[in-house]
C-alpha cells in the first residue's frame, strides 16, 4: 500500500517503526483498532538493527541498583525464550576472574544468584582456573583465578521488528516505511488530531486524522514533544560493535569482561555465523540525520580490550569484517557518565499524543503494554490484551512431508518470519533452500523479503531484510550477481537502477559499516604502518583523557 492509497482517517497512528513502535503496533492492531504505523527510513533502520543482539537482564544493572529494570528484563528474556523460539534463542556467557582485577569471584557471586533468583532457576556455575580455561582456552591465563558461566539469550534484532510489524499487518494494522511525520495536526484547543504526512522519496503530502498519536520515535522523540522536566533531555549515547569470523575469534560461547582502562563492561559474544565485539558508551554529537558509524578510537578502545584478554591470539584489523554503531535514547538529568544513565523507559502524554522513549530491546513488550495502559482512555471501548497473551503468534510445526530443510534451519526460519515460513518454502526452489556461504541465511529469504517486505532499497534487503551486510566480505558484494538475479522478478528494478543501488549500497556500506577509513587505508599490505596508526591514536586518547575529557574518563 502507498502514502496516496491511505485512508485519511485512523484511530491511532504510531510514528517510528523501530523496535518499540512495532511492538506498539502489534498490541494495538490486536485491539481491534484502525491502527498505521509510519517510519521515515526504513523498518529498524536506526538502533533497532545496530543493537548488541542481546536479549538480557543487564547484569551490570543488578551493580548500579536498577533492580526492578533487572528484574523487568529477565522475566521479558525467559518469556521470549519460551514464545519466539528460532529466533531468541539461548546463550551462554562466561566470566573470567582473576586476582588482579575487578570484579571479585564473591560479587560475582552474589550479582548471578540474584540473577537466577530472579528467573526462578539456578544457571549458573563456578570453574576454577584449570576447568574454566579449557572453556575458553584463548584468554588471559595469568593470575586467572577461574571464571563463572551463566546464561543470556540473543535476538536477530530487525527480524524482530519486521515480524513483530508483519504480524501486526495480519491483525488488521497497515505499516508504511520511507514516510515521514511533517508536523502534527492540532484543534482549537490544541489538542493532536493527526499528522501531516509525506513520501520521504517523493515529496508526495497527505495530512492523517486520528484520536491518538503514539510518539515511537527513539532519539528523535523530542522533536515532537519536549520531556515535561525542564531538567531531563534526551542524551544520544553512541555504542559501536566490531565483527569478526570464527576463524579470527574462535568462542563458541559469549564471553563478558572488563575494559583495563576504564573497567567498562564489554563482551565477545558468537552471533550467527560471525563473532561480535562491543561495545562503546558515548556521547553522539553528530547530526542524527546522518547514520551513526564507529570512529577510530572506537576501534582502538575495543581492540586494546581485546589484546589484553587474548594475548596468543591474531585478530588485527585486517581480519575484521565489518564495524557499526547504534544510538541508544536516553532521558537523562545530566552529570554523569553515559554509562551511570539509567535504561529506564518513560512516557509521558498530553492531548492527543503520547511520546515513549529510553528503555532496552528486551523489555520491548513491557514498553508497549505501559504504551496501551496510556492509550485506554481514548479507547474506552476496545479491551486491552491480556497479560498472558503470547508476545508472538506461536510459530509453525514442521511439516509432515519433507521441505528440504532440518529441523535447526527449519526452526531459524519460523523464527525469523512466523507462520511466513511456510509461505517462503513454498515459493522456494530447492536449491535456493541453501545457506548463503558463510551465513545462516537462505538463499530463499532474498527474493521472499523482495517480493512481501516493503524493500526500497538494496540496503532495506541486506542489512536489515537479511543480515549478510553485516555478516559476509564487503557486506555481501561477492554475491551480487546471483542477488540481483534471484530479485530482479520481484523488484521492478531495470538495469540503470540495479547500478544505482549497488552504487548506493556501496556507498553506505563503505562509510557507515565498513572500518573508519583512517584505520581502513593502513590495512593491506601495511600492517607497520597500522600498528604505528593505532599507538598513535592510543597515546592521544590516553592523553586527552588526562584532561578529563577523552575516552577513557567515562
Amino acid at each position: 500500500m502507498q502514502l496516496a492509497q491511505l485512508s485519511t482517517s485512523w484511530d491511532l497512528i504510531i510514528i517510528g517503526g523501530g523496535v518499540t513502535g512495532a511492538g506498539v503496533f502489534r498490541e494495538a492492531a490486536r485491539m481491534k483498532l484502525q491502527v498505521l504505523l509510519i517510519e521515515q527510513r526504513d523498518f529498524a533502520w536506526g538502533t533497532s538493527s545496530r543493537s548488541s543482539k542481546l536479549i538480557h537482564g543487564g547484569l551490570r544493572y543488578l551493580r548500579e541498583g536498577q533492580l526492578l529494570l533487572t528484574r523487568e528484563a529477565v522475566q521479558e528474556r525467559e518469556r521470549l525464550l519460551r514464545e519466539a523460539p528460532g529466533l531468541v534463542e539461548p546463550l551462554e556467557f562466561l566470566v573470567p576472574v582473576y586476582k588482579d582485577r575487578g570484579p571479585g569471584k564473591w560479587i560475582l557471586e552474589a550479582g548471578l544468584s540474584l540473577y537466577d533468583l530472579i528467573a526462578a532457576k539456578r544457571q549458573h556455575r563456578f570453574y576454577p582456573a584449570e576447568e574454566f580455561f579449557h572453556l575458553a582456552p584463548h584468554l588471559d591465563q595469568k593470575l586467572l583465578e577461574g571464571g563463572f558461566l551463566f546464561h543470556d539469550a540473543q535476538v536477530d534484532d530487525a527480524r524482530l521488528v519486521l515480524r513483530l510489524i508483519q504480524e501486526g499487518i495480519s491483525s488488521g494494522g497497515v505499516a508504511l516505511n520511507y514516510t515521514v511525520a511533517d508536523k502534527l495536526l492540532h484543534s482549537a484547543d490544541g489538542s493532536v488530531i493527526g499528522i501531516r504526512t509525506a513520501d520521504s522519496e517523493t515529496g508526495y503530502r497527505r495530512d492523517l486524522n486520528c484520536r491518538l498519536v503514539v510518539n515511537a520515535t527513539g532519539i528523535w522523540a523530542e522533536r515532537f514533544q519536549p520531556s515535561p522536566d525542564p531538567q531531563r533531555h534526551l542524551r544520544p549515547l553512541r555504542g559501536s560493535h566490531l565483527v569478526y569470523s570464527p576463524r579470527s575469534l574462535p568462542f563458541n560461547r559469549a564471553v563478558s569482561f572488563l575494559h583495563p582502562d576504564d573497567g567498562r563492561a564489554l563482551f565477545i559474544i558468537p552471533w550467527e555465523s560471525v563473532v561480535l565485539v562491543g561495545t562503546t558508551d558515548l556521547d553522539h554529537q553528530q547530526d542524527l540525520a546522518v547514520e551513526p558509524h564507529a570512529t577510530e578510537e572506537e576501534v582502538i578502545y575495543l581492540v586494546k580490550a581485546l589484546a589484553k584478554l587474548l594475548p596468543a591470539l591474531d585478530f588485527s584489523l585486517q581480519n575484521c569484517r565489518s564495524a557499526w554503531a547504534g544510538i541508544r535514547p536516553v532521558l537523562s538529568k545530566g552529570g554523569v557518565s553515559p554509562s551511570a544513565e539509567s535504561r529506564q523507559h518513560i512516557l509521558w502524554e498530553q492531548k492527543g499524543l503520547v511520546t515513549v522513549t529510553g528503555g532496552k530491546l528486551t523489555i520491548f513488550r513491557k514498553m508497549a503494554r505501559d504504551v496501551l495502559k496510556k492509550m485506554k482512555p481514548y479507547f474506552p471501548e476496545n479491551p486491552l490484551p491480556g497479560d498472558n497473551d503470547p508476545v508472538l503468534f506461536p510459530i509453525p510445526d514442521i511439516p509432515s512431508t519433507d521441505v528440504g530443510l532440518p529441523e535447526k534451519p527449519w526452526r531459524i526460519l519460523c523464527g525469523r518470519y512466523g507462520s511466513r515460513a511456510l509461505e517462503l518454502v513454498g515459493e522456494a526452489r530447492p536449491e535456493s533452500l541453501m545457506p548463503i556461504p558463510g551465513t545462516r541465511t537462505l538463499w530463499a529469504e532474498l527474493p521472499f523479503a523482495a517480493r512481501h517486505e516493503q524493500v526500497r532499497h538494496l540496503d532495506d534487503l541486506l542489512l536489515r531484510r537479511v543480515r549478510i551486510g553485516m555478516q559476509s566480505l564487503r557486506g555481501g558484494m561477492p554475491h551480487i550477481k546471483r542477488i540481483q538475479k534471484l530479485c530482479r522478478p520481484y523488484l521492478g528494478w531495470d538495469g540503470t537502477r540495479w547500478k544505482q543501488e549497488i552504487s548506493r549500497y556501496k556507498q553506505i556500506w563503505e562509510s557507515y559499516y565498513a572500518l573508519p577509513p583512517g584505520l581502513a587505508k593502513h590495512l593491506p599490505g601495511h600492517k607497520p604502518d597500522m600498528i604505528s596508526r593505532i599507538r598513535q591514536l592510543w597515546e592521544a586518547m590516553t592523553h586527552s583523557t588526562r584532561g578529563g575529557n577523552g575516552l577513557l574518563s567515562l
